[in-house]
């Protein structure tokens, strides 16, 4: 989320370092997975909120990709390359796709820009999503995003490092107004469960990163006030649009969920 300067620290966590040793990559330090070795010793399990937020968000881009005439997307706080990257998806079904990555960690801009230095279809922004205007005006912005035509504005595991006081709805509401009609909007977001493993993985990242909010359904909900939220609605990423081979469902009912399943949400909505 903030800046680090013009090298990267390895003494200091990186919240995309964290999240790339969860989800068993190699770009990151020892004090990265000091913090990531907290969630899986001392909260076993909760390792699954990375991995069905990924799977999430996947899901998401392939669907918007193959089912919508939707082309181009502007992702907010992308985080470190990993498998499927928003580019990888949606030019698997829809090669024309054109992305914009955007992220404030040195290191997810110097992978990032490494891994699409020969794709012509995709920019890597270091501008701070609370930066909106900064985004949608950015000159590598205005060169790949045509803003007269339906946007995939993706907000994956974003808005729960925004506090209250940034206003994170304003964020979403800046860029439901400069989309145009037919524009998707994909939100996952760290929901509060009202159980001790939640208030625990809470107090461990703002402990760590000084920030964060955990958010009930609703107030995730709020966050696309004037969206049309599609099916399902919002509600644990790993049923939302789960595929056939990661068996959420027993005779047609949902499996039930982990604990930590339960913890990360999602939801895709559309600007009318």
């Amino acid at each position: 989320m903030t800046y680090e300067g013009s090298s990267i620290d390895p003494t200091k966590p990186s919240i995309a370092r964290v999240y790339d040793y969860l989800l068993g990559g190699k770009d990151n330090y020892a004090v990265d997975r000091e913090i990531g070795d907290v969630f899986k010793r001392d909260l076993p399990g909760s390792v699954a909120i990375a991995f069905a937020n990924r799977s999430a968000l996947t899901r998401a881009v392939r669907e918007i990709a193959s089912t919508t005439g939707i082309r181009q997307f502007i992702d907010l706080g992308s985080g470190l390359p990993t498998a499927d990257n928003v580019h990888q998806v949606a030019q698997r079904h829809a090669p024309e796709s054109r992305v914009v990555y955007v992220d404030t960690d040195l290191q997810v801009l110097v992978h990032g820009r490494a891994l699409l230095e020969n794709n012509d279809r995709t920019r890597v922004l270091a501008v701070d999503v609370r930066d909106p205007e900064g985004v949608r005006t950015h000159p590598d912005t205005l060169e790949l995003i045509d803003f007269t035509r339906p946007v995939a504005v993706i907000l994956s595991a974003i808005l729960h490092h925004v506090n209250d006081d940034e206003d994170p709805a304003g964020i979403v509401r800046y860029w439901r107004d400069h989309v145009p009609s037919g524009s998707y909007f994909f939100i996952s977001h760290f929901r509060s469960g009202n159980n001790p493993e939640t208030e625990e993985a809470e107090k461990v990242l703002q402990q760590t990163f000084g920030r964060g909010r955990w958010r009930t359904d609703a107030e995730i909900a709020a966050l696309l006030d004037g969206l049309e939220i599609l099916d399902p609605g919002i509600v644990p990423a790993s049923l939302w649009h789960p595929d056939e081979t990661e068996n959420p469902w027993s005779n047609g009912e949902p499996r039930e969920l982990t604990v930590w399943e339960h913890l990360i949400a999602a939801g895709l909505a559309r600007k009318a």
